[in-house]
């Protein structure tokens, strides 16, 4: 039996996890993430992990199994973007992110043994100019529907971003190099602070991380 438990059905997140070389189980949480009233985005998003952490580890046999869980928001002008519920939602937002600077906020909670540790990794993202016929033929794709804020960072038709400013991982939906630090059983990669670091692809402003639309597949 795995030591570690994924609190999440994201394929994405899946797909990271595995890149570093570590068995999990998923065992995604189904709770309710509906934001209650008078909270600000960061405080559902932390209620939400935090929930969705506990509710899988009072599920487990064994309490001193690591469960992980992480909720990932697209945040633009103080409004938390969440999954479209149509094509209208979908080029609503992304006609409101195109061109524009936007912060993609991810809050990591590692539950083990009745206690629990978060962290919370901040990029900020630039959207290209992309045109409407561009916006249109990807909605048309179905591709926007499972994704916060309408948009995959790495669709290969679609590449909708222009730069990340920080974690490209984190934009995908699960910040690796912060999560192996709250992880000291998993395996570590040497000489980097990412297994899926490339150095000298473009769109990276710091240097700290992969070019995360050149990672097939991943997505939250």
């Amino acid at each position: 039996m795995s030591r570690l438990v994924l609190a999440s059905a994201s394929p994405r997140r899946r797909e990271l996890l595995g890149a570093l070389g570590v068995d999990f189980e998923v065992l995604p949480s189904h709770i309710d993430e509906t934001p209650l009233a008078g909270e600000t985005p960061f405080q559902t998003q932390r209620r939400v992990t935090h929930d969705k952490a506990a509710t899988v580890a009072a599920s487990l046999a064994d309490p001193t199994r690591d469960v992980i869980a992480c909720d990932t928001t697209v945040l633009l002008d103080g409004e938390m973007l969440n999954k479209p519920a149509d094509a209208a939602e979908a080029r609503h937002m992304l006609t409101r992110l195109r061109g524009r600077l936007h912060e993609v906020r991810s809050c990591v909670v590692v539950a083990r043994d009745g206690v629990a540790h978060a962290s919370e990794v901040s990029s900020r993202v630039l959207m290209r100019a992309f045109s409407d016929d561009e916006m249109e033929a990807y909605i048309a794709t179905g591709d926007p529907f499972d994704k916060a804020g309408s948009y995959a960072v790495q669709h290969p038709e679609f590449k909708p971003v222009m730069e990340i400013r920080g974690c490209p991982l984190n934009v995908i939906g699960l910040p690796l190099c912060r999560l192996r630090g709250m992880l000291p059983r998993a395996a570590r990669v040497r000489g980097c602070v990412c297994p899926l670091f490339r150095p000298g692809l473009p769109g990276q402003s710091d240097g700290a991380g992969a070019a995360a639309w050149l990672i097939a597949g991943a997505k939250t």
